[in-house]
């Protein structure tokens, strides 16, 4: 199990992506058009820092998220925020500020000043545009992402299922009169730092992304796409479906689905299948360690230990893996997840957690705790198939658990 604590930072920035050794047309091919902004262009990055390690009892806290905002902050405010990068940044003199390479700068750059905290920056994910996204790990790995959008009409069914087995496994989405989506893609590829894998000319992509949108934008899928004909039209059938499309011209790592904000479905390059979904939920609790003084409890949580509580819209984020079913096309039942998600909560949602649940009364309430605590209550009810559990305490602030690596 790998925990992580994560703080959402932001910044504005100008750079150019321009090499010097290559022709106009060779740098259009491989950065877009972009490239041609002779002084630069803008840029309003959000940059998030996840650091993992182990809750310490006392505390409850893997890292202080205060001290993620001041020593990562302070890295921002003196090279990157309101900077000409390729001029005002010397990691960026000889180097394209491309959105994989500040997240990768900023990883160097972070790490070293939290080695005595006791927590590790795992990775620096950085958002460039709703299109344009990477993830630096301190392994060297970086993910490049993709993100576009399509809107199309389906009828959530198998043609493996009866007419009355669609009805009772996908409900209204069976109608065969259909219904929309407006989708939203992420295609994700994976590399090392400095290595080729990861460095696709903008145009390879963009011709991989329009071919897409051409086929399945404004379509009825079930009728109009060809390849879909057949078989089952599932979320997860589909993030399949579009995986293998752009894998033809795309070193893919992994497709993640968007059908509805809050239900995505993901395929990976391994094969493997996964189904997430977010549900929230308010709550309130006060911050305080039971091993220490009123003192000690104002000195290390702040305005976070007022005497009479504070609360927050949780937004919980499940993610379950497991096997897929071939003939329905699914991976695990929407409206069972649905319940699932809502049962574990229950007990939370409205309540004081410190003072009417019994999971806080002997530990402090943090997102560490928090997201552990719902771990244990969730996993149960999803036939231990959770792979990932996501909780945003605020916009800012996410707590992660994960059984594996991604």
């Amino acid at each position: 199990m790998l925990l992580t604590v994560s703080k959402r930072l932001e910044f504005s920035a100008s750079r150019r992506l321009f090499l010097k050794q290559l022709s106009t047309e060779e740098n259009r091919k491989i950065f877009g058009s972009e490239t041609g902004a002779r002084y630069g262009t803008g840029r309003n990055y959000t940059a998030w820092f996840a650091f993992s390690g182990k809750i310490d009892p006392a505390t409850g806290m893997l890292v202080n998220i205060s001290e993620i905002k001041a020593r990562a902050g302070a890295v921002i405010d003196s090279g990157y925020d309101h900077k000409f990068l390729n001029q005002d940044n010397s990691r960026f003199l000889d180097k394209v500020p491309t959105v994989e390479n500040v997240a990768w700068q900023l990883a160097s750059d972070v790490a070293p000043i939290f080695r005595d905290s006791g927590a590790e920056l795992w990775a620096v994910h950085l958002i460039e545009s709703p299109g344009r996204s990477a993830t630096a790990y301190v392994d060297d790995c970086i993910d490049s992402n993709y993100t576009f959008d399509f809107s199309a009409a389906r009828q959530t069914m198998s043609p493996n299922l009866t007419a009355e087995e669609n009805e009772r496994l996908f409900g209204i989405a069976s109608s065969p009169h259909g219904h929309g989506h407006n989708y939203r893609v992420r295609l994700t590829m994976r590399g090392k730092h400095g290595h080729q894998s990861i460095e696709i000319a903008d145009s390879k992509v963009q011709y991989a992304i329009s071919a897409l949108q051409s086929e399945l934008d404004h379509r009825n899928l079930n009728r109009e796409v060809g390849d879909l004909r057949n078989g089952p039209v599932t979320t997860e059938a589909l993030a399949h479906y579009i995986f293998t499309r752009a894998a033809e011209t795309l070193p893919l790592d992994r497709v993640r689905l968007n059908e509805r904000e809050d239900f995505f479905a993901e395929y990976l390059q391994s094969g493997e299948y996964r189904l997430g979904m977010q549900l929230s939920f308010g709550a309130v609790h006060r911050l305080q360690s039971y091993k220490f003084s009123e003192q000690q409890n104002a000195e290390m949580y702040g305005k976070c230990n007022n005497p009479g509580g504070h609360g927050h819209l949780y937004l919980s984020e499940a993610t379950i893996g497991g096997a897929f079913d071939q003939r329905s096309g699914t991976l695990f039942r929407l409206t069972d997840l649905q319940t699932a998600m809502q049962e574990a909560i229950q007990a939370w949602s409205n309540r004081h957690l410190d003072l009417e649940t019994e999971e806080f009364r002997s530990i402090p309430s943090t997102g560490e705790n928090i997201v552990t605590a719902l771990w244990s209550k969730l996993n149960e009810r999803l036939d231990h198939r959770l792979c990932r559990l996501r909780l945003w305490e605020t916009p800012n602030n996410r707590f992660t658990l994960r059984r594996c690596f991604e």
